[in-house]
Order: structure tokens, then sequence, then C-alpha cells
């Protein structure tokens, strides 16, 4: 394209290239999904329709970004861990958080029909996003632990908290009277004697959240008769030919729904974030 007098505004860019060398985070959040999750009459605590269809946009955006190892969601958000090295967009944080951003919400929409079968969208989602660099296998480890346990603290309250509106027919702010200033084994306690619910028996993917990773996954041999192949092996006789089937693997994206604040995850998944150099 030729240049123009007008091309100098292009000097009032501002670089905003990450550091170099860390782990980059795009965190996806839901705006105002209170309001949404109301419109849409999601089912409280929590509407698995949801959590799914949000893990559904995330598998979305990692097929596009090979670069992303790892993504973790929980409620309105996802995060999307980039790898140490990547050079998406040489690392600017303005692309990265944008183009992350409109393609999670464009597949949100696009395959909201699959999991709201009868529900119609009465108007469009937002989320917001950020990009953050950390430089450590601790820093980025903690930032992962910190969303889960916040999912874990989020889920515990509103666990409770429904459970006093919908069963003991507590308004909304009689519950939050009742559970201002309580402890998680204040609202363990409640929810055992009041409502005989053990919080640990919920489903791990209200109480954990959802992790992606890519994971080979092998496709059984009747799906692959075309690969067939046949081979001469020798004998004693002679050669005597033989029928082989192969296996193929593919790399998917594969939801877990665990612990990955202790250490049982890492060990399991060393080769996530390596070690330090």
């Amino acid at each position: 394209m030729a240049k123009s007098k007008f091309e100098y505004v292009k000097q009032f860019e501002q670089p905003d290239s990450c550091l170099p060398n860390c782990w980059l985070v795009v965190r996806v959040d839901g705006k105002n999904f209170h309001k949404f999750s109301d419109t849409h009459n999601f089912l409280k605590p929590n509407d698995v329709r949801s959590l799914n269809l949000m893990s559904k946009a995330a598998e979305v955006v990692m097929n596009e970004f090979k670069d992303i190892i790892l993504a973790y969601g929980q409620s309105d958000e996802y995060s999307f861990v980039f790898k140490r090295n990547t050079n998406t967009y040489n690392r600017r944080a303005s692309k990265l958080s944008s183009t992350v951003c409109s393609l999670f919400t464009s597949a949100y929409v696009f395959h909201w029909r699959d999991y709201f079968i009868a529900k119609q969208l009465q108007y469009p989602p937002a989320f917001d996003s950020r990009t953050i660099a950390y430089p450590t296998i601790r820093n980025i480890k903690d930032y992962l632990c910190w969303r889960q346990a916040d999912c874990h603290i989020n889920n515990l309250y509103n666990t409770c908290f429904w459970k006093l509106v919908q069963e003991a027919n507590n308004t909304p702010k009689q519950a939050q009277e009742r559970l201002k200033g309580t402890l998680s084994s204040d609202k363990n306690e409640i929810l055992y004697t009041q409502f005989g619910m053990n919080y640990n028996n919920e489903s791990e993917i209200f109480r954990k959240g959802s992790v992606l990773l890519r994971k080979k996954v092998q496709k059984p041999k009747v799906h692959f008769i075309e690969e067939t192949v046949i081979q001469p092996v020798p004998t004693a006789n002679g050669l005597e030919t033989v029928e082989r089937q192969y296996t193929k693997s593919k790399v998917c994206i594969v939801p877990f729904h665990c612990d990955i604040i202790g250490e049982k995850f890492w060990r399991e998944n060393p080769d996530l974030l390596g070690t330090e150099s």
C-alpha cells in the first residue's frame, strides 16, 4: 500500500508486547452475567448446560490457538494459558485479549442452541478479557490455584444460599444475613444439619471447575478398517501373509474436573509446564 500523508497517526499506537519467557494467561469473564443468567432462567446454584457451553466455547478457542497448553474454567470465566515461548501476535496483549475474547463470545452464541435447545437468546452476551504474564512455574501454578479456590468459595456460598432460599423459604436478604461472616465449616454445617446434604458429594464440575487439556485419544480399530494392511512375515516354510489392523490416535481436547491445587495433577501432567531453567 502506498504511503500517504495520514500515515503519521500510526505513531500514536503504543507497544504492548508482554515480557518474554513468561506464560501468558488470557482470562475471559462474563459481563453482568447475573442479569444474563436471570433473564435466561439458569438453574440455581449451577446450570450444567451453561458450564458445558462455556467449555465448548473454550474448546473452540483452543482449537484455534495451538499454543494454549491448558484452559481452566468456572462459573462465567475461562483462563487460557499460552506456552512460555509463544510468539502469537508477537505477544501483544491487546491482540491476544481481543481475539481470544471475540472468538470465545462468538462460539458461545454459535453453540447456544446445542445446549439450550428450547431457550431463545434474549440479547447478546458480553465478555471482557485481560492478558497477564507469569514468569515462574510457582506463579502460574498459584494463579490456577487461586482460580480454583475462588470456584470452591463461591460455589459453597451459592449452594448454601440457594438451599436457604429454595428449601427454607428465606428471602435473598435473609439468606445473605444468615451467611454473613460464616466460615466454610459453618456453611458445611448448615448444609448438613438443616438440609442433610454433604457438600463433598456435590458434582466435581461444580466444586472444582473444568480443566481442558490436549490428550491423545485412541480410536477403535473398527473405525479404521480401510487402514488394514497385508504384510509378508517370514516363517520356517517361507513367507506367510498376515493381516494387521492399526489403530489411530488423535489429539483431542479433553475436559477434567479435578483438583489442581495439590501436586497430584502436576505429577500426572509433568510436561505441561516443564521445569525451571
